[in-house]
């Protein structure tokens, strides 16, 4: 018998993904939902730090069927996969709605049938050394440096 996607979550977490499929895919968060896992990765509750929560859609990527002919197990459809991990998706999405914050890291809170929700830490470069630009889009944070094969 197959698992559901969020058998294995307890209770209270599943009741959260019912409320954050009905909000924004972009959240601004208050407090962290796994506050050991922020601490891990460099979150402080102190002026300057920022939490947002987002929704990736999870699976491989859609591509439309092309118009010419072909056969169809050339049409190249299915089992195409980014290279990207939904995680660094999630990360650069972040960067395009606060262009001012730059992230730190980010850690996976939950996943549904069709999404994966995030908490990405971004802090503020006014209120910190202004040294971290532009780490997401060049592959610095923890899921960029996996992606590149850095760990």
């Amino acid at each position: 018998m197959a698992r559901s996607a969020y058998s294995y979550m307890p209770l209270p977490a599943r009741e959260n993904l019912i409320q954050w499929r009905r909000e924004p895919t972009i959240t601004r968060v208050e407090r962290p939902s796994r506050l050991g896992r922020a601490r891990t990765l460099g979150y402080k509750a102190k002026p300057g730090y920022v939490l947002a929560r987002i929704g990736v859609r999870r699976g491989s990527l859609r591509k439309s069927r092309p118009r010419g002919g072909r056969k169809p197990s050339r049409m190249g459809v299915r089992k195409i996969t980014s290279a990207k991990s939904l995680q660094l998706i999630a990360e650069e999405r972040c960067v395009g709605k606060f262009p001012n914050l730059e992230v730190l890291n980010s850690y996976w809170v939950g996943e549904d049938g069709k999404h994966k929700y995030y908490e990405i830490i971004m802090v503020d470069s006014r209120h910190q050394a202004g040294k971290r630009k532009g780490r997401a889009v060049r592959g610095l944070t923890s899921a960029g440096r996996k992606v590149r094969g850095l760990r």
